[in-house]
């Protein structure tokens, strides 16, 4: 029997415009998904980002291909959005709902082992400020309960960026795990001074602190201090190309960049098996996407802290989050499926 497919788009618009590659975007355009099969309802989220999914044009081509193929089957209509990564994304997603509510189940106990997961940890993101306002958002995270602090740098010298990083350290005590993330801005030698002062500053993570093509120096800053996380390095190289340079310790996984749930849930069991951590964020999506994301999360045995509480960065949404944060962590949707109010409607 086939699924009745309908895909519809949106606009939200940000709290502050950021960059992605060459442009500055200043709101998220995407479009939201429904499926039905057998009077169950399931609901996506497919959201484009420049440079690292296809275009906002090419998704929509690729989602009414979904749709036309639909009377064959969820088979030809994930077919249909195979090289197409948030509009696979999206698909997907809603057809996993429809399953995961049609079995009276929270979407992460689909797509898991079937455990009861109530919360999942979550770090903070501080920022780029310089070091008095960087130290005094990553307090006042751990006075919110957060015990993980995310800091990007990159874009002052190596000496200001190491300074901002012992600042925090101060202020949060030695208690509190903080990672850096360098956006890929780093040369090989900067890595290297860099990587000696955040080890002596206690960083546990840095995240993507060459281009993403440097799978062979991402090699070699391995071992020298904080362990190496690859995000960009991901979606360029993937996890074969990876794991055979031995280029990272931790890969970082955006749900809409790598296709969806169910490929993200492999990659965690595949770099398990590896040894490799995994890590989950977003890129900066509407409500059903990043609520999808905690789900992704709370599949995951032995969590670590993710990337998720990124709805502040949105001025605008699909509809009203079902995920609660409270002291550094996201409380996981007990509801059927995806756990989230009919945004289907109310688009």
């Amino acid at each position: 029997m086939g699924l009745d497919l309908q895909f519809r788009p949106f606009e939200l618009e940000l709290e502050q415009p950021f960059e992605s590659g060459d442009a500055t975007i200043t709101t998220r355009e995407g479009f939201l998904i429904r499926a039905e099969f057998q009077g169950v309802v399931g609901i996506g989220e497919a959201t484009p980002l420049p440079g690292w999914t296809e275009s906002l044009e090419d998704c929509e081509r690729a989602l009414q291909e979904a749709v036309d193929a639909a009377d064959d089957g969820s088979g030809a209509v994930l077919d249909a959005v195979e090289d197409t990564a948030a509009a696979r994304h999206g698909v997907s997603l809603a057809i996993s709902d429809c399953y995961a509510t049609r079995g009276a189940r929270p979407l992460y106990q689909y797509l898991g082992d079937g455990s009861r997961v109530a919360r999942v940890p979550v770090n903070s993101t501080v920022g780029d400020d310089d070091a008095d306002a960087t130290a005094a958002a990553a307090r006042d995270a751990v006075d919110r309960g957060f015990r993980s602090c995310k800091l990007k740098v990159g874009r002052r010298s190596v000496d200001e960026d190491v300074t901002r990083v012992e600042r925090v350290r101060e202020a949060v005590g030695d208690d509190v795990e903080v990672r850096v993330d360098a956006n890929g801005s780093w040369t090989f030698d900067e890595a290297v001074e860099a990587i000696r002062g955040l080890d002596e500053a206690g960083v546990s993570i840095v995240e993507q602190p060459l281009p993403a093509g440097a799978l062979e120096g991402h090699a070699d800053l391995r071992g020298r201090g904080p362990k190496i996380a690859l995000d960009e390095g991901l979606l360029e190289h993937g996890v074969d190309a990876i794991c055979e340079a031995s280029a990272a310790d931790v890969l970082i996984l955006k749900p809409m960049a790598l296709g969806g749930l169910d490929v993200a849930r492999e990659v965690v069991t595949w770099t398990g098996e590896l040894g490799l951590e995994s890590l989950v964020t977003t890129t900066i999506d509407g409500v059903v996407a990043r609520t999808a994301a905690v789900h992704l999360a709370a599949s995951m045995p032995d969590v670590p802290p993710c990337g998720l509480a990124t709805g502040e960065l949105l001025k605008t949404d699909l509809g009203r989050d079902p995920v609660l944060f409270e002291k550094g962590a996201a409380v996981v949707p007990q509801a059927k499926g995806l756990g989230i109010d009919d945004v289907w409607g109310a688009t």
